[in-house]
Formats: C-alpha cells, structure tokens, sequence
C-alpha cells in the first residue's frame, strides 16, 4: 500500500517538465505523459534523453552533440566526446532575465545586503576574470578561496570556469588543518581569503589561519583579500586587495571546454584519512544541475531560490546554479538560528523566496522547538520547500503540511557531493508520500541490490545506479591510473555504483533512505537504518541528539547496540528516562530497536555541512585514538569525541 499522500500535483501543463514531455512526444515521437513513463525512458534511452536535453536547452556551444554517450561502461564513461562548452557561458544566459533585473540578492550578519542585477553580475565577473589573467592565471590552474556564501565567491567561481580555470571552495569556518589536507592535493595558483566572519551576535576573526593556510601552500602566487569581518583589517603581505583585484575591466569572453574539462573540486568530507578530491566537469555539471533545477524543481525567471549551504557543501555549487534557470539566487551566511529559529523564515519573507532549501535537522529542530514558521512570518511566495542533509522521518513530513499552506510541495532530496547532484528527490508532476522521497531523478538508473547483487523492492538494499550520469566524477585529482576512483564506489559490484547508503525502494517509484551502509546495524540478521532511531528518539522532549552503533561481537555473537544521547539542558540521563527511551523503540519501532546500553554525552559529531558521523564514533569505541578517527577540523564539534573516548573503556 503506498503511503499516505500529502500533496498532490495540479498537472496544470504549465510547468517546465509538462512542456519537455510534450517536445519529447513531438521530437521523438515517445509517450511520456506521466512521470513514470519519462523516468523509464530516460534510463532506457539514456542517449536518447540526455541528447534531447541538450538539444531542448539550445546551450552556447561548438561541435557537435552527437554522439552522446559512445561508451556507457562504468568507471570510464565518456559523454559527448565532440561538445565544447563552458559552465559559466551557459549560466550567464540567464534565461528570462533582463539586464537590470535582480539576480543575486545575498544576506550576510556581516555586513548589509548585496544586491546584483544581471548586467553587474557579468561586469564583476568580466573583471574577476581580468583580475586572474593579470595574475597569470592559465586554463588548468586551480584558483582556491577560503571565502563563505557570498557574491564574492561565486563571482570568482564563474571567472575562473571562463577561462577553464579549475575552482575550489572552503567555507572559513574550516580548520586550518582540514583547508591544508585539500588543497595541498590541488596546490592552487590563486587563493581568495577573507579576514574573518560574523556569526551571529560573534566576530570570528581569521587572519591567523589564514596566514597558516597561506603558508603551507606554496603554490599561491597571487592572494586576494577580502576584508569582510572588518573593512579596516589590513591585507596580509604581498597580498592585493578584492577591490584592486577587480578594478580593470575586460572582455567577458568564455573558453568552450571539452565536456569533461574539470570545473571544480570538490572534497569529500575527510573525517578519516585524506579528503578524496572530487573533479567535476564543465559538461556534466552544467547540463545536469539545468535538470535537477528546471525539470525536477521547476525554476524559472519568476522564482527566488534559497538553500542554506556553506561554500563547503555541495549544495553550494548546486544553489548558484539557479541563475542558470533564470532564478533568482538568494545567499545566506551566519548563524541560522540567531537571534532564533525564525531568523531564516524571516529573511525568506522579506526577499519574497519561492523555493526554501534547508536541512532535515534543521526542519526538525524546528518542529521540536515548536516553532510556526507560517506565524512568524509571511511565507505566502513559498510554493516549494526543499530538505536535505539527512533523513527526514514521517513526522518531520506531517509537521510541514500541519505548518504550510497546502500548495506548498516537499521535495525531500538525496544525492552526494560524489554526483555534485541528487540521483532521487521530487518533482512538480509526482505526488508527496509521508516519509517518503517521491521519485528517481530523471537519468538516473537508481536500483536497490541485496547483498547478491539482485534488485529488491520494499526492503532495505544497497543504493546503487546501474548507469552512468553526467555529473559522475571526471576522477580524482592526482588519481592517474584511476585505482582510487573505482576502489570508491566500483568494487562491490562491478560495473555498477554503488553509493554507500541503505534505500528502500517502493514498488511504487518512491523511496527512504535510512542512513550510511557503512554504518549498519545488524541484529540477529537484521538490517536497522539508523534514521530510524533518530526520529523516535530525538521526538522526545528531553533529548537533544543521539548516535547509535552496533559493536558485533568478533567470537560471532549478537554484539551491543550503543545509544548516545545529548540532553537538553537541565536534563540528566537516569533509570526512568533510559527506560522511557527503550519503551518509545519497543513500541514504535520493534524490539529489535532497543539498545542494550544507553550514555549520556554533550552531543554527536557533526560535519560542518550537518551530517552526524557513526562510522568515527564505532572506531574510537574500538579503541582507534580520536586523532585517527576523525579529522577534527573538518567537524562542527570536535570537542565531543572526547566523550566517547572516555567511554570506550566502559563499552569494551
């Protein structure tokens, strides 16, 4: 029985994916009159489809389209060997768009508004770009920038992609180790630094990272500099200022790249070991991110898109896509709940966002706090509601449509900064299932495989796509022969991606995901995702937090299943809310689900893009020294692994 239905699509035959399916009809003479036929035919035809995508999108480009896909083997699919594009060139078009319209519109707890109309965006970056060829900047070199979700940044991600110079972001909050540990694999030519950032009512001040990161990079020649915390902090020396740097006008002229050209790096989130550096390509960036944002999310000239990301989270790179689709692109750096939760509604209210892109966790604190977005603020521009990051259970689902005009759509998203996309999510023309993310994205072959390697349906599987995507890595950088890139995602099953996270695919199209593979829990052979515990246990009033982790039994026993919960203050853990914790798993999940010894800790480690790490915390429990584990610079929260070092003498 599929699950309940919360939002149902008007199928009004206005919006972008209506009008594909009826060229596609046209064009290729090919029914695709409901989502699910257009998802067959996009994975059955992957040719077909993305060569049609290409052509409906008409992009700036030189030679030809044709082929498109002239081997599909995975790793080393090659897509559009005879296309020259250029990422920056086709999201400059900005389709709909007049020069005098806004299309940036950045908040910042730093400093006052920004805004930019699309002929100042192309005039800073014509200058950006002059700036990186005064510098001696060439096709290939890599231009860094340890900058936050500003004008700035995005600015000099779109000057160095015109001359098929290669971008790489840090958002400032990053230790300096984390920074080095990247981009000392990259050894960039440029590196953008600001002098520090507000969050929330706090001066973060920056320089002296900066001069450590600087340092250890001698690769720099040119560093630019951004006074953002205070416009009166003196450049570094031998540094020049953003200002100088982009004072001489230029041409705004675009190299046209082979489709695979690196575009950006990005990194993985280097909790263990080295990051992977992750390359994407100017071709599969471009024409993918022009789907996710068009098709499945249904962007256009009239929209004002936000997502709350960091420049170290792939959402970044994915939001500023948006004036490629002709939106408006809304940017955001702090402290999101300063003064409080509302802070973030609030500003969507004033600036007038269509599309609010946010995290589970941040949805469901919001629940928790019982905060009402639609009181403390007027969201009536809302029309979409974007979730990511994390699970979001039922309960966050049911909280939106009790909070929301019922117009507006949940599109609960999943993917990975290794697609730089996601490969399941929502789209206009899909119902919304409690719980549930409603579809597979168009292109994507997304499968769920037991341990066999054999499709399964309604019961937790392996996420795997059986075929290749555009946005799939070029590689790794400095990874020659490849070894690195297949030993990733290619080495379970052959030929096939497999991505690292428990889905439970509906024989309907919809799906869940329930957490890392990596992190599974198995009880008497039985798999239990891990997001599962998190909505039962973080719905109760007194927690915070929780991690749970199953340490097996080496002589072949059942093993301990660990709950970690960080408390709201004031609250203890004692016998009578442990056993309340064991009465709400038994009741709403299973026995199972009851864990066999329950601590206390100040709270779970985090990314910096919000993700809680079980696979860290299972290693320091098996006795790995914290320092091995995780890589603390790269964590919101690096304190609190002590916690559980300390308990891993009581837990052996």
């Amino acid at each position: 029985m599929p699950a309940d239905v919360l939002w149902e699509p008007a199928r009004t035959g206005d919006t972008a994916i209506e009008r594909f399916a009826s060229w596609i009809a046209a064009t290729r003479g090919v029914d695709v009159s409901d989502y699910d036929a257009l998802w067959q035919w996009s994975v059955d035809d992957l040719a077909g489809f993305w060569g049609a995508w290409v052509e409906y999108l008409d992009l700036p480009h030189d030679g030809s389209p044709e082929p498109v896909l002239p081997d599909a083997s995975m790793p080393g699919a090659r897509w559009f060997p005879e296309l020259r594009l250029n990422y920056a060139e086709a999201m400059l078009r900005m389709p709909g768009r007049a020069d005098d319209d806004v299309v940036v519109v950045a908040r910042s707890q730093s400093r006052d508004e920004v805004r930019l109309t699309a002929a100042e965006l192309r005039d800073q970056v014509a200058r950006a770009r002059q700036g990186l060829l005064d510098a001696g900047v060439e096709a290939g070199d890599r231009v860094a920038a340890y900058a936050p979700n500003i004008p700035e940044t995005f600015v000099l991600l779109l000057a160095s992609a015109s001359l098929g110079a290669v971008f790489s972001s840090c958002a400032p909050e990053f230790g300096t180790q984390s920074v080095i540990d990247r981009w000392q694999q990259i050894e960039p030519v440029v590196l953008l630094a600001v002098d520090g950032y507000q969050y929330g009512d706090k001066g973060i001040d920056r320089r002296e990272q900066v001069d450590t990161i600087s340092a250890a990079l001698p690769s720099v020649r040119t560093m630019v500099w951004l006074p953002y915390l205070d416009e009166a902090a003196p450049a570094p020396e031998a540094a020049i200022t953003w200002e100088r740097f982009t004072s001489r006008s230029g041409p705004l002229q675009f190299e046209r790249l082979a489709f695979d050209t690196p575009l950006y790096v990005l990194f993985s989130s280097g909790t263990t070991g080295l990051p992977k550096p992750i390359v994407h390509g100017h071709g599969g960036i471009t024409i993918e991110h022009l789907k996710a944002l068009i098709l499945q999310s249904d962007l256009g000239p009239d929209d004002r898109f936000f997502w709350f990301s960091t420049t170290g989270w792939m959402m970044w790179n994915y939001l500023v896509s948006g004036i490629g689709a002709g939106a408006t692109v809304v940017m955001f750096d702090g402290n999101p709940a300063h003064p409080d939760l509302g802070a973030l509604w609030q500003m969507a209210a004033e600036v007038g966002v269509t599309y609010f892109g946010t995290s589970a966790p941040f949805l469901l604190q919001c629940r928790k706090e019982e905060l009402h977005p639609a009181q403390v603020a007027d969201l009536s521009a809302l029309r979409a509601l974007g979730s990511t990051g994390a699970p979001l259970p039922e309960a966050g689902f049911r909280w939106v449509y009790d909070q929301f005009d019922p117009k507006v759509q949940l599109a609960s998203v999943s993917g990975g900064t290794d697609t730089c996309a996601a490969f399941v999510g929502a789209a206009p023309i899909v119902p919304v299932y409690a719980g549930e993310i409603s579809c597979r994205s168009l292109g994507c072959d997304v499968d769920s495989f037991d341990e066999s390697g054999h499709p399964v349906r309604d019961q937790l599987g392996e996420l795997v796509i059986k075929q290749p995507m555009p946005s799939m890595p070029v590689g790794f950088w400095g990874d020659d022969d490849g070894s690195r890139y297949r030993a990733a995602y290619f080495e379970d099953f052959p030929g096939v991606w497999r991505h690292g996270d428990w889905i439970n695919l509906t024989s309907y199209g919809s799906c869940t995901i329930t957490g890392r593979s990596d992190a599974t829990l198995n009880r008497g052979g039985v798999r239990l995702g891990t997001s599962e515990f998190y909505s039962v246990v973080e719905s109760m009033p007194e927690v915070a937090d929780s991690i749970v982790v199953h340490l097996e039994d080496t002589e072949g026993g059942a093993g301990r299943l660990l709950l970690f919960v960080a408390l709201v203050e004031g609250t203890v853990l004692d016998d009578d809310l442990t056993k309340r914790i064991a009465v709400e798993l038994r009741t709403k999940l299973s026995p199972r689900h009851v864990p066999d010894e329950v601590h206390q800790v100040r709270g779970m480690p985090r990314t910096l893009s919000g993700k809680k790490l079980e696979v860290p915390v299972k290693k320091i429990l098996r006795g790995t020294p914290v320092d091995d584990a995780a890589a603390k610079g790269a964590l919101q929260n690096p304190e609190v692994l002590d916690d559980f070092a300390r308990l891993a003498e009581q837990v052996e």
